[in-house]
């Protein structure tokens, strides 16, 4: 079984990516989220055993969250429950079709998570990232789960996924980030993200400009891609076992401990949106990790360059799916079959 730790959210989705035409605004839609919340129903439905690990408020939007993880077929046991409300997120989504996000998240249910007993044995996999490692005092309770379950030999993966409106001081996050990276064996995050956790910025380096957090954005200079593969090679050196970027529609890389460097295109597809894209990856890649048997350090220190190839471009196939239509709906397993 894998299990996904973090928050499940509302986003608020515009109806219209443009002006009315009448002068008004446009509706704004719930949409299930929270980048945790979309990595195991992704997980879900391409047939993963998996098991959310949150909080999730007793409102009707906590109720409709819960509904579509077991629609999913993901094992909700672990989540606990408060009277508190749901976070909502409002997304802002640009022509190209990337996301950014407000939240309004003060005094919510899932920033009360508490570490919850040491995770059943049949556990294989946890996987981490997004507000949750942010938002106290939850963010501690998740810190301390991850360093608890690898500690004891499961397979950890990260998605920092960086929302910097919800982040006060950008210098003690980068260190606490970096404290993670000993406990983490494979690290996920996208070319903006590791920009701005290298305390670099996006927009001097040719990126989009808005900041970390966005979905499926890149970088657009060769002096960007540099400081991000520097970077994650001195991210690599403190511990995980393998580095995934994503550069949009542009692809993925892998970076090793071995010091490999693999890239594989994105796959065209007409974007409606980006939502949910990057946390599609974050689930891809662990399926198809499970499907290699390399749920481990030592199993995916032994990956062959034709695995990886292999990897990515499942990952790059599921997050064209999600991006060809509104929201985070994430494909099925029939969807992706070759």
């Amino acid at each position: 079984m894998i299990v996904v730790a973090g928050e499940a959210l509302i986003d608020l989705v515009p109806s219209s990516q443009g002006p009315c035409l009448d002068g008004q605004l446009p509706a704004l839609l719930p949409r299930r989220g929270g980048g945790p919340y979309n990595t195991a129903v992704a997980l879900g439905r391409l047939g993963s055993p998996t098991a959310f690990c949150s909080r999730v408020s007793t409102d009707s939007f906590g109720e409709a969250l819960l509904n579509g993880l077991r629609s999913g077929g993901v094992d909700t046991s672990l989540v606990q429950r408060g009277a508190e409300p749901t976070t909502l997120a409002v997304a802002d989504i640009s022509p190209d079709g990337s996301a950014g996000y407000g939240f309004y998240a003060d005094g919510t249910a899932d920033r009360l998570f508490t570490l919850p007993p040491e995770l059943p044995a049949a556990v294989r996999a946890l996987s981490l990232g997004t507000c949750s490692l942010v938002l106290e005092p939850g963010a501690s309770a998740y810190e301390s789960l991850l360093r608890r379950e690898a500690a004891r030999g499961v397979f950890t993966a990260l998605d920092p996924n960086v929302r910097p409106g919800l982040i006060p001081d950008p210098d003690a996050y980068r260190a606490r980030f970096r404290s993670w990276l000993p406990h983490v064996a494979l690290l996920k995050l996208s070319e903006e993200d590791a920009l701005w956790l290298a305390g670099r910025d996006a927009a001097a380096d040719g990126g989009p400009g808005s900041g970390a957090g966005g979905d499926a954005t890149q970088t657009g200079t060769d002096g960007g891609r540099s400081a991000v593969l520097a970077a994650a090679r001195e991210w690599l050196a403190a511990g995980p076992g393998a580095i995934v970027l994503t550069h949009g529609g542009a692809g993925l890389t892998v970076l090793t401990r071995d010091g490999r460097e693999l890239t594989v295109p994105g796959e065209r597809v007409t974007v409606v949106d980006t939502i949910g894209a990057g946390d599609t990856v974050n689930a891809a890649l662990l399926h198809r990790l499970d499907a290699h048997d390399a749920l481990s350090y030592a199993a995916l220190a032994a990956l062959g360059d034709k695995d990886w190839e292999d990897i990515l471009r499942f990952a790059a196939r599921a997050a064209a799916i999600t991006c060809s239509r509104a929201g985070a709906e994430p494909p099925y397993a029939t969807e992706l079959a070759a």
